[in-house]
């Protein structure tokens, strides 16, 4: 008898084949263990028929089994892992509880490697030709893991390239580059055996400096690639859908959740190889296309979900219930827990302590809903980990429990202290026990709080004209919605119209045709071009929208607003740009090859620079697109002149996911692909060839040649990063929302809202986000769409009782609070008394820095009193500090 996991959902208990009842009709001894008599062993399988508008198939993947290849050992050797083995070692719930330890003598392997691509990007048998995309960072997440466990472990990681292409990837690349004694070694590597004593892995590699060498590790593990679900076959003749010839799922990219059968729909890795974020908006997009399908019938089997009656406990006293979790080894690795909860049962008012393996699974919460009824708990304190991903799970448990939702603190125990003193054992133990006195300090004083409903406008306003921001105008109104799409240009259609094909040779002009002849001919989508917005005001349910356009000012009263702003194309300063004009930028090279310029077709050799104006000091980070675009123009050059010499001179060639395959075919094709380091990057300057016409002469030094090689290009072509639009400050600040570290918009959550802000009701799509190729972007598009209908499509919109509140009598109209809310929810009004700050408690995020700035103490943070923290402080510091 088995659960799945510890948080599995549901978190249910199975039986498997091994059981002597089902084989021999012998045994029963759990029926009459079980005391909730939920087993029986006479159940009989039942066919059940469902009657569905839709489909979607979200099956995920499966992983490559390294035993096909007997090459890596894996199954013969006993301290080869896999990536997914080494996830469970780390995982509290693993085999070692979270020691990462070896299979052969249980103990801490003390020198690790990983090995890159292994069953992704082989042409070999077996093998599979794609890149798996996220197997570089899930590697470097490990390295930073196993350091956490045991900083002087030596770590090296075996690799090609360092696909780090998504959103803060690169200076997550970075930060494991950095860390002590981590070797990143760009070689093939492979198993050669095991030392007979030691139980050592043996690997053999290749380095530039000093040939083939051997290295023995303590622990190898396999970075294993993802290969489509099992039986996707037998999935695809039951639903009539087509795959690809990898076994994903067969898409189009102009709409990557649509399968070959109308009314199936695709999310997650079943579209192909994607990393969380993007699995995470691809469900909301399958869920909006499915919205666009039956929308006529939302709502029809909704059932309203019933809290029980909220007991009144204002006057009762306080009866706390603290529930420490070991939130796996992320605390309990470092914070001694039993010894936490030993501590906190000592302490006044509390009634009850229990640690919990993960407070956030399934059972834990039902285990705090249960123990709240029993012992009549009015006050419950978490202590886990931050309250910025849980505190509304946490609220929604007491809710079931009948306790007002705001008896409840969180005791932040991981990132305040596991995690920031994690070589300092009794002191992080010692300071988690100082963290949740003072939380069960403050929830002694804590009031219960009130939420107020507030009428939804149910029409959306999307900035943006681009792929995204058409892609998403289109599907909310397809559900009914009245959308305001505003465009800055004079044109919709954003970057795309200046491209011309993708990688896989779709016309982008004729999809882009179709789609803004849609949006101009969709009756509730009203389009405004050369728009500007003058003022943005309001809160989730109620903006309030002033802009100017081509058909003069306007005020638009929308419910949500989706921000599709899209970047834009660097203006490089490199490499002779703008002096010499055989320099060009890919987008410029794509609309000379459509035009079928002379000078274009007619080249005999031609030079592509990777990584120009990103990943350096100025913009760390990498642009996503430019790899796989510089294929495929490449490809396009060899396809009308197989003669053309064509160089791409690149730092790691990002082509991730099928764009491998694309990468692969430029080779085949005779691209000549020369790697390049920051340290020497390639020169470019005016020369005159062999045959005497005028070239620009490209240097690049060649690694494995140790010498630099010169090419002689009749057009020099760079891959120019792509930066945020120039207009992105002034949206963000329009809208309230955060840009983040390299200027694109900052999602609410890189995980779990991807497509939302903090500010509620406003969503975020396409290049405005962070560069991507078209697929993402509409993926990410009718994401968007579907977290936006799920406020719209309701009359009402519940808002937080955690608001400041205005005592008119103390205050003095000063007007300091006015200034440093960001939000603009206060403002000074006229009384009989003179001025007086008011503030709208539905605009409010009760951040307090008015609280913070008031001379006179007049506005209160409910949730968060002077009471409420002063509590906090003594049960800080018990005894009264001596000013000297």
């Amino acid at each position: 008898m088995h659960i799945y996991f510890a948080q599995a959902i549901p978190l249910i208990t199975y039986i498997d084949e091994s059981c002597l009842y089902l084989k021999e009709k012998k045994c029963r001894i759990c029926e009459g263990a079980c005391k909730n008599d939920a087993i029986d062993l006479h159940q009989t399988p039942e066919k059940i028929e469902l009657k569905v508008g839709a489909v979607i198939l979200s099956p995920g993947y499966d992983v490559f089994d390294p035993k096909v290849r007997d090459e890596y050992g894996y199954g013969r050797l006993q301290n080869v892992v896999t990536g997914m083995d080494y996830e469970r070692l780390m995982c509290a719930t693993g085999p070692y509880e979270g020691e990462i330890l070896r299979a052969s003598d249980r103990r801490h392997p003390h020198n690790v490697a990983w090995i890159q691509c292994v069953g992704s990007r082989r042409d070999t048998a077996g093998d599979n030709g794609y890149c798996s995309s996220v197997c570089c960072t899930y590697a470097q997440k490990q390295v930073i893991l196993t350091k956490d466990h045991n900083s002087e472990t030596p770590c090296t990681i075996f690799h090609n390239d360092v696909r780090a292409y998504g959103k803060g990837f690169e200076t997550f690349y970075q930060r494991t580059q950095q860390l002590p004694n981590v070797r990143f070694i760009r070689s093939y590597a492979s198993i050669v055996g095991e030392d007979p004593e030691t139980k050592n892995v043996i690997v053999r590699y290749a380095t530039a400096d000093e040939g083939v060498k051997e290295e023995q590790f303590e622990m190898v593990v396999l970075s294993v690639g993802l290969n489509p679900p099992k039986d996707y076959q037998g999935l695809a003749k039951k639903f009539g859908i087509e795959v690809n010839g990898h076994g994903f799922c067969q898409i189009d990219s102009a709409n990557p959740m649509a399968t070959t059968r109308p009314g199936i729909f695709v999310s997650g890795a079943f579209q192909g190889p994607l990393d969380i974020p993007e699995s995470v908006f691809t469900a909301s997009a399958a869920g909006a296309q499915c919205g666009e399908l039956l929308n006529s019938r939302r709502g029809r089997l909704t059932t309203e979900r019933v809290y029980p009656p909220e007991t009144d406990n204002t006057a009762a006293e306080p009866r706390i219930g603290v529930f420490v979790c070991h939130c796996g080894a992320n605390i309990s690795r470092v914070v001694d827990v039993p010894d936490t909860v030993a501590y906190v049962q000592t302490l006044p008012n509390v009634v009850h302590v229990q640690n919990q393996l993960f407070s956030c699974a399934t059972n834990s919460m039902k285990a705090i809903v249960d123990t709240v009824k029993e012992k009549s708990l009015n006050r419950v304190v978490i202590a886990a980990c931050s309250p910025r991903t849980l505190e509304a799970l946490f609220r929604d448990t007491l809710q079931e429990a009948g306790i007002n939702k705001y008896y409840l603190d969180m005791a932040n125990i991981r990132e305040h202290c596991s995690w920031c003193h994690a070589r300092e054992k009794e002191a992080a133990t010692a300071k988690a026990k100082d963290i949740v006195r003072m939380s069960v300090a403050r929830s002694i004083k804590l009031e219960p709080l009130q939420e107020f409903d507030l009428p939804v406008n149910r029409a959306a306003l999307v900035v943006g004209g681009g792929l995204a921001g058409m892609t998403c105008a289109l599907s909310i109104a397809d559900q009914g919605h009245d959308v305001y799409l505003l465009e800055k240009e004079a044109e919709l259609g954003g970057n795309a119209r200046r491209l011309h094909s993708t990688i896989d040779g779709k016309n982008v002009q004729a999809d882009l045709t179709r789609l803004i002849r849609r949006i101009y001919r969709h009756p509730a989508i009203h389009v405004y071009n050369e728009a500007v917005i003058t003022e943005a005001t309001g809160y989730i349910g109620n903006f309030v929208t002033r802009i100017t356009s081509e058909r003069g000012p306007a005020v638009i009263e929308h419910g949500a607003a989706v921000i599709a702003i899209g970047a834009e194309e660097y203006k490089p300063t490199e490499y002779l740009y703008g002096q010499d004009d055989r320099v060009l930028t890919h987008l410029e090279l794509g609309e000379r090859l459509a035009k079928s310029d002379a000078a274009v077709t007619g080249a005999q050799g031609v030079v592509m620079i990777q990584c120009v104006g990103c990943r350096n000091q100025d913009r760390n980070y990498c642009s996503r697109v430019c790899c796989s675009h510089s294929v495929k123009n490449a490809l396009q050059l060899k396809a009308i002149n197989p003669e053309m010499d064509v160089v791409i001179a690149f730092r790691d060639m990002r082509t991730y996911g099928f764009n491998e395959n694309y990468y692969r075919e430029a080779s085949h094709q005779g691209v000549r692909f020369i790697r390049w380091t920051p340290e020497d990057p390639p020169t470019v300057e005016a020369a005159e060839a062999d045959d005497g016409r005028a070239v620009l002469q490209v240097a690049v030094t060649d690694s494995i040649l140790g010498s630099k090689i010169a090419f002689d290009a009749d057009l020099v072509v760079l891959a120019a990063a792509i930066v945020p639009s120039r207009g992105a400050q002034e949206i963000a600040s329009l809208f309230k929302v955060p840009l983040g570290p390299d200027g694109f918009f900052q999602e609410g959550h890189v995980k779990l809202r991807p497509v939302e802000f903090a500010t509620d009701g406003v969503f975020l799509c396409g290049m405005a986000h962070y560069p991507k190729h078209m697929p993402e972007a509409v993926n990410q598009a009718y994401g968007a769409a579907g977290r936006a209908l799920t406020l719209l499509s309701n009359d009402i919109v519940t808002v937080s009782g955690a608001v400041c509140e205005v005592n008119e009598k103390q205050c003095m109209g000063c007007g300091a609070c006015v200034e440093v809310c960001t939000y603009d929810a206060i403002e000074l009004r006229k009384t009989r008394q003179g001025e007086k700050a008011v503030v709208n408690p539905v605009i409010c995020k009760g951040d307090g820095l008015c609280n913070a700035v008031c001379p006179t103490g007049a506005i209160v943070l409910k949730h968060f009193t002077d009471l409420e923290i002063e509590s906090q402080i003594d049960a800080l510091l018990p005894e009264p500090i001596e000013v000297q």
